[in-house]
């Protein structure tokens, strides 16, 4: 078990779904993207890697949906064999200090995990960025590379082995993640909202799978769309519809992909007043 930590935008769940070579994972440019704890899972010979993706550590807690956020990080880390902190190369913040200070009291092992090499223009600041980094913490080892370019992966995964304990696989060889299909449906259909939405409303949608039936020719998908205020119902809706529309082509194309099967995906937008604010709405809507 392998639990990756950092703040958030950082590539997390880009890596994860890099090393599985599989989709665990939604990916936006947008922080605070991942919201539960998915496990991604990296079979290969005799070594099974269970990657723990995990919400990314903030120091706002605004409201109760970030509340649970943070507590579900931190939670993630408990049974753990190995921790990845995962920073951004060339970027140091107080989100990532908060976040290592999170691993303080921890006795299990820290890896320094340095993504996104690839943007650092002047390769010559690189490595005195690695070395202050590095000198925060005691790591037991350090990994510099690119997730998205998929660059030096193996490496990491070399590191990774030589911390798994012997014992039986956690999960069936062609299994890549603990999440079932309804919920990979559900985040599909938030990636496209957090893509096309702007700003903060993003974050004040969840996704509830109403309806998920595999016994006709295609997969029958209804999916509610929850916002917190009457406002927001009327700009996921869109103008004629256009918007929601929009999304829904969207994320039907991608569960087609991921499925191997025609999908019939149907979405309505509902008005939970402040779900956010509400830690039994924010449990309640399923995280």
């Amino acid at each position: 078990m392998v639990a990756l930590v950092g703040r958030p935008n950082v590539g997390k769940s880009t890596l994860v779904n890099a090393l599985v070579g599989e989709k665990v994972s939604i990916v936006t440019p947008k922080p605070q993207t991942t919201r539960h704890r998915i496990i991604g899972v990296l079979t290969r010979d005799d070594v099974q890697i269970a990657l723990v993706d995990t919400p990314g550590l903030h120091t706002s807690q605004k409201t109760a949906l970030n509340r649970v956020m943070n507590e579900t990080a931190v939670a993630s880390l408990a049974g753990i064999d190995l921790v990845l902190f995962v920073v951004e190369a060339g970027q140091w913040r107080a989100d990532d200090a908060a976040a290592l200070a999170r691993l303080e009291k921890l006795n299990t092992p820290v890896g320094l995990v340095v993504n996104k090499t690839d943007r650092v223009a002047d390769k010559t600041e690189l490595l005195p960025f690695i070395e202050d980094v590095a000198a925060r913490r005691a790591f037991d080892f350090v990994v510099p590379l690119s997730a998205q370019k998929a660059d030096n992966l193996d490496a990491l995964i070399q590191e990774c082995v030589a911390y798994m304990p012997e014992g039986p696989y956690l999960f069936p060889e062609d299994e890549y993640t603990d999440r079932n299909m309804r919920f990979l449906a559900a985040e599909a259909v938030r990636e496209k909202l957090m893509m096309h939405l702007q700003q903060e409303l993003p974050y004040s949608v969840a996704i509830e799978i109403e309806r998920f039936d595999t016994s006709g020719e295609q997969i029958e998908i209804h999916a509610c769309i929850w916002v917190a205020r009457d406002n927001h119902k009327s700009i996921v809706i869109g103008r004629g519809g256009a918007m929601l529309k929009k999304i829904g082509r969207a994320a039907r194309l991608d569960l087609v992909d991921r499925l191997g099967q025609r999908v019939d995906l149907r979405l309505w937008v509902k008005v939970r007043d402040n779900w956010i604010d509400s830690e039994a709405s924010v449990r309640d809507l399923g995280h």
